[in-house]
């Protein structure tokens, strides 16, 4: 499947916001959007102002560039959302929030959602004890995800795991770090969800 391969800071600098594609170092002053707060390109500084269409598309795109998704596969998201009961942009969220690899990078196994997918497609995890490599897995309450032994020694999920109060862990989720464990208590509320999105101007974007 194809992915974004190029710098992870443009895409922050294009959003005018931190999206924490880069784990710790969006904590720090070296941040691009904290030394730059304009939009990435020669025309960066001179961009107009956004219609209507236009502040939804980007919020879309912020929210889809978050999870690191790739255009089909968040309006399927959208499209599963929209079949359930409840409010579609939340359920939305909830979707997305419940992707295996977030929950890798949310519980603190990972410094940032980019090395959880490839910490998922490599085959480090297991879920219920059994391995999974889909990072779009999808996680249920109850369920239990945990480090497999042979994988237990590498720096950066130890290193992640150490730096885990700078961030600190969801409260809908748990995390035993002794023994490389976590688990799944709750479908987060969307006041569980940190993102600072408008999910109701994607619902509107998709319902032209």
């Amino acid at each position: 499947m194809a992915r974004y391969r190029g710098a992870l800071c443009r895409i922050c600098r294009r959003e005018t916001e931190k999206l924490f594609l880069k784990g710790d170092r969006c904590y720090t002053e070296k941040c691009s959007v904290e030394r730059r707060q304009y939009p990435p390109g020669q025309h960066g500084q001179r961009r107009g102002k956004l219609s209507d269409y236009g502040i939804q598309l980007r919020e879309k795109q912020k929210v889809r560039r978050t999870y690191g998704i790739l255009e089909k596969q968040f309006r399927l998201y959208f499209e599963r959302a929209a079949s359930k009961k409840g409010v579609t942009g939340e359920l939305l969220l909830q979707l997305l929030e419940t992707r295996l690899d977030n929950v890798v990078y949310r519980i603190g196994f990972a410094p940032n959602r980019v090395s959880a997918r490839q910490l998922v497609n490599h085959g480090h995890f297991l879920v219920n004890g059994k391995k999974v490599n889909i990072p779009s897995f999808r996680m249920n309450v109850g369920d239990v995800i945990e480090l497999r032994e042979a994988s237990r020694e590498l720096s950066l999920i130890n290193d992640s795991i150490a730096k885990v109060e700078h961030r600190g862990v969801p409260s809908w989720l748990e995390l035993d770090a002794k023994n490389y464990k976590g688990k799944v208590l709750q479908i987060p509320a969307r006041e569980d969800i940190q993102l600072t999105a408008q999910e109701q101007l994607i619902v509107e974007l998709y319902s032209k």
